[in-house]
């Protein structure tokens, strides 16, 4: 569902908003440091209860405010309202979905799936693991129900076994229970990011086989420990070990995605704009096979588009976009080289932002 209403109040740069997007294209121009970005981070501290700009929600909050304050309405019958609020003297956030409080940031992320394209995508060729892990986990827990209640599990039995290894002495008998649990939840969380896995591997090679055709390109997923043993005798023999570096070395939490070109890392064999069509590829597939197992579609946030793509690729892209038939909110400094990639059937709303005030065109 698109979001049809945005109200946002105490944000970073931004005057208050109140924005009536379109459920197609939305492009937001504006100067830099304007407030484009900042409009973005509101969608997605809606949908994720998160910035993706700090770690610490009160640095969004405007410097002479004592709360940021953000609201949308989805559209449906009936049409669904998201709230999210983070006072500056508050420990935690507040959220809320249809008037409900004490929502958990796992139910709002299912009401309003998010995809974010910006700078920090690349983390995805070039990062630690973990940025490639939590793309993986966002399509699983979309489309798998049983998705959240396994990787909860091993979050807790990770944590009491991580526990446990640091203690002077070793309680054996809590030791194996934990380990135990570990084994048997993280088998049933690789059987899920396994199956997503081979869905997503078909839809990925067909999304960049559009955008950028790259022969001997690979996508394998990595389990986090050894393929030709059970998890639980991994755990026990590495027992010693992983007490002396003080965590456990093998297990989901190690899983990880290698896109490698031949035998070499792709990162290591890509420019930096061949870079971003393979990310963009990445998240337009994750999108793509959303709709396709499910029926929803997802919003994406395009941060500075035209950024290190040049024309033909740039049209190739917002020809994808405009395919995959949801909502899209993309931002950029310079108005021609974003409505100029469009095909002239295709609807795009225009907004400006100038000196934090949003304006429709």
């Amino acid at each position: 569902m698109p979001l049809e209403r945005l109200n946002f109040l105490g944000l970073r740069n931004l005057a208050a908003l109140d924005m009536r997007p379109a459920p197609g294209i939305n492009l937001v121009t504006g100067a830099n440091g304007s407030g484009k970005t900042s409009l973005l981070e509101g969608v997605h501290m809606l949908g994720m209860a998160r910035s993706f700009r700090t770690q610490k929600l009160k640095h969004a909050i405007t410097h002479d405010a004592d709360a940021v304050t953000l609201h949308g309405r989805l559209a449906g019958d009936p049409p669904v309202s998201l709230g999210v609020r983070r006072s500056r003297d508050a420990a935690e956030l507040e959220i809320r979905l249809d008037g409900e409080r004490g929502i958990r940031v796992a139910r709002l992320a299912e009401t309003l799936p998010l995809q974010l394209i910006n700078p920090d995508a690349f983390r995805l060729l070039e990062g630690a693991p973990a940025a490639r892990r939590e793309f993986l986990d966002w399509g699983v827990f979309h489309v798998k129900h049983e998705f959240f209640e396994a990787w909860r599990r091993v979050r807790r039995a990770l944590k009491h076994r991580n526990a446990l290894l640091r203690h002077d002495r070793i309680d054996l008998r809590s030791m194996r229970v934990w380990e135990q649990e570990l084994a048997h939840w993280s088998e049933q969380l690789d059987l899920l990011r396994s199956d997503y896995m081979a869905q997503f591997a078909k839809t990925f090679e067909a999304t960049l086989n559009e955008l950028l055709p790259l022969s001997g390109l690979s996508l394998r997923y990595y389990r986090g420990w050894d393929k030709q043993r059970g998890l639980l005798d991994v755990l026990e023999n590495g027992r010693d070990t992983d007490r002396q570096m003080g965590f456990t070395q093998q297990g989901p939490q190690r899983a990880d995605l290698r896109l490698r070109i031949g035998k070499r890392a792709a990162v290591e064999e890509l420019s930096r704009g061949q870079q971003k069509l393979v990310v963009s590829a990445l998240k337009l597939a994750q999108g793509r096979l959303l709709e396709e197992l499910t029926g929803r579609t997802c919003v994406y946030l395009i941060d500075d588009l035209a950024a290190e793509l040049d024309v033909s690729h740039r049209r190739i892209f917002c020809h994808w976009l405009a395919r995959l038939n949801c909502q899209v909110f993309i931002t950029g400094v310079e108005r021609g080289a974003l409505e100029n990639a469009w095909q002239s059937e295709t609807d795009v709303a225009m907004f400006h932002v100038e000196h934090g005030r949003l304006l429709t065109e």
